[in-house]
């Protein structure tokens, strides 16, 4: 799959909502390990600091974790993973409204559309 990539938003949390997404959809389960940061970065055409600095936020925000020398790995903790499925939820939701409310449609009517 393409990552799509588009210069209005930094890339690199642009890699940490894509990686996320493959997280919480299952693509990579708990406990699976993440390609290389070079085989990440070789896949999404960009630079290996930009997808260094994006796997070190899946770090902070507790998706990964790394091994030393063996890599990154999907935290086993599917709590942390639901509930990042959850906020992805809401912003996507969220996102969907703000775009209904620009075409001048309501809350209700946005609703009823879904």
């Amino acid at each position: 799959m393409s990552w799509n990539l588009d210069s209005d938003r930094p890339i690199f949390l642009q890699i940490v909502e894509r990686i996320e997404s493959d997280i919480v959809s299952g693509k990579y389960l708990p406990g699976d390990k993440l390609p290389s940061v070079r085989e990440l970065a070789v896949e999404a055409a960009v630079n290996p600091n930009t997808m260094q600095k994006a796997c070190t936020e899946l770090e902070r925000i507790g998706l990964v974790y790394s091994q030393r020398t063996n890599g990154r790995f999907v935290t086993e903790d599917k709590k942390q993973i639901d509930r990042i499925r959850k906020e992805m939820a809401k912003r996507t939701a969220q996102e969907y409204l703000r775009k209904m409310k620009e075409m001048g449609i309501d809350r209700d009517e946005a609703m009823r559309l879904l």
